[in-house]
């Protein structure tokens, strides 16, 4: 499969595993969060009774967990393509 082609056959899949990673992510977020803070809901950014602190560090948190899951969740479907066809996604 040529270079074109596999990108194009990979793009598809590509979209699908970045919607599943925002919503693993997600679920994952408000886990860690729950346990860490002890609340059942982060706080927003807009969110006038929390405090900087609180924000920023829910805010990196969030990042954090949703930049490992989505390069998981991206290597894994990278793999999976290597196996159906033999080539590597580009």
């Amino acid at each position: 499969m040529g270079k074109g082609i596999n990108r194009l056959a990979y793009k598809p899949v590509g979209l699908l595993l970045g919607v599943a990673a925002g919503a693993v992510a997600g679920m994952v977020f408000k886990q860690v969060w729950k346990t860490a803070a002890g609340d059942d809901d982060a706080p927003n950014a807009t969110d006038e009774e929390r405090g900087w602190g609180e924000i920023l560090a829910a805010a990196a948190l969030q990042g954090a967990i949703f930049a490992v899951v989505k390069a998981a969740v991206d290597r894994s479907g990278a793999v999976a393509v290597r196996r159906a066809t033999g080539n590597w996604p580009t």
